[in-house]
């Protein structure tokens, strides 16, 4: 069952979360968001409103909640919506670098795989050593410490 509720405390391995009824239940680190939450409070603050599912009510009273869970069964898609977004071509973001099969129907010698992975792999490389330099990475130079 999912109900609104209001985040009264922050910890660092969930929130606890004022319900309707007046009970508190807590939402662990895991359930907050569908992705990975490092510190809980870059997604909740106090006093926040939000809505969760009951997962569970212990025999001791304890219950335990999710927000993601409860974001996930809103936003359900309907069958149409399911087959609108299985057409969407895939197209790969900058930067990513994807095995493609050769796109010639005649098979290449070795060493023309061979010369054409040194090449990709050397313009790999460059921008790799680029983005390194750009960003103040590792240096050489200056690290005297072991002698």
């Amino acid at each position: 069952m999912i109900v609104e509720g209001k985040v009264t405390g922050i910890t660092k391995f969930g929130a606890f979360v004022d319900l309707e009824d007046g009970k508190t239940g807590m939402v662990h680190i895991s359930e907050v968001a569908p992705t990975y939450v490092s510190d809980i409070k870059d997604f909740l603050t106090e006093g926040q409103t939000v809505k969760v599912k009951v997962l569970t009510i212990g025999e001791d009273g304890k219950i335990s909640l999710s927000i993601k869970k409860a974001l996930s069964q809103q936003k359900k898609p309907t069958n149409f919506q399911k087959q609108k977004t299985q057409q969407k071509p895939y197209t790969p973001r900058p930067g990513n670098y994807e095995w493609q099969a050769s796109k010639k129907s005649e098979p290449s010698s070795f060493e023309d795989m061979l010369s054409k992975f040194k090449q990709t792999s050397d313009e790999k490389m460059s921008d790799l050593k680029r983005m390194e330099n750009k960003r103040g990475g590792y240096s050489r130079r200056g690290n005297s410490s072991k002698q």
